[in-house]
């Protein structure tokens, strides 16, 4: 029995990993760099460079997959464009192709995708009923979601987990901010009022673990803790955290100037509730931004 992990060098994925190694089954992780997997997931995992390693007759109890590359890393160019695409949607079409290929189904297929799927939803509250929009963060996710519910074909349960923006130590949109908050040149973004859907690195590596594990649990998951805030309140709450000013405020057009496309991933924003979990009684251990950002940052 193995689980298989695609994004497993990843700020989430090396959390599941470790979670997994209690489990004493094998890990299997997908990674062009194996010594740079090595280094951050230590030997006892087992490196693939590609799916098609992967005999018809392995057994596989499971596959997480959180590939792709961040959507936060320089301008959005058609080429960047496609590179964000074949990250998501044609890995995940690979995961399709190896399930039909196995003689023996995973039991359930773990999939990411992200709250960008609902586009700017200005004050409206989400939920994973709510409608997507058409801006290309929102296709890009509708596109990837729908590539993975085709394992249902094969019998697999399948689970997409919309993530929010991340909390946690070593890694995650905070450590981005960090340096200009801690020289006091922290600020908000644009006019502020935009909603910021965040989770503790730990919530959402207890969700992931809680799908895996509890067969009734499948279709779409919001995974954001139950409290979103407007950047302003963000802002706020972290120069709180770090006892320094935060003043500077970065105007839309600079934004737009510097960034170009993706800059509408600094200036709009989802309020996003994970209600789902919510009524299936998931207990968050951080559902306050102030806690959750003192966890990591003291």
């Amino acid at each position: 029995m193995a689980f298989l992990v695609l994004g497993g060098t990843g700020f989430i994925g090396r959390e599941i990993v470790k979670q997994l190694s209690t489990c004493n089954e094998e890990i299997i992780v997908l990674s062009r760099n194996h010594r740079h997997a090595v280094k951050i997931l230590g030997s006892a995992v087992k490196l693939i460079s590609t799916l098609n390693e992967l005999g018809s007759d392995k057994d596989i109890t499971g596959i997480i997959n959180l590939a792709g590359e961040s959507m936060a890393e320089g301008r959005w160019s058609e080429q960047r464009k496609k590179r964000l695409e074949s990250s998501r949607i044609d890995v995940t079409a690979d995961i399709i192709e190896l399930i039909r290929r196995l003689k023996v189904k995973p039991e359930c297929l773990i999939s990411g995708s992200a709250i960008g799927y609902f586009g700017d939803s200005g004050d409206n509250i989400l939920t994973e009923y709510s409608d997507s929009h058409e801006d290309f963060g929102s296709r890009l996710c509708a596109s990837w979601e729908a590539q993975a519910l085709r394992a249902k074909a094969y019998g697999v349960r399948v689970c997409i987990i919309r993530t929010g923006l991340v909390i946690g130590k070593n890694g995650g949109f905070v450590k981005k901010m960090l340096p200009s908050f801690k020289l006091g040149l922290g600020g908000k973004l644009g006019h502020g009022k935009q909603w910021m859907s965040w989770i503790h690195i730990i919530d959402i590596t207890r969700i992931i673990c809680t799908l895996v594990e509890t067969p009734k649990m499948q279709g779409i998951y919001n995974a954001t803790a139950p409290t979103p805030v407007t950047n302003a309140e963000f802002t706020k709450t972290l120069a709180f955290v770090l006892k320094k000013p935060a003043f500077i405020k970065l105007p839309t057009a600079i934004l737009k100037l510097m960034f170009g496309e993706m800059a509408i991933l600094l200036l709009t924003g989802q309020r996003v509730i994970p209600d789902r979990l919510n009524k299936a009684g998931f207990d968050f251990k951080f559902n306050k931004l102030q806690a959750a950002l003192t966890d990591v940052l003291t």
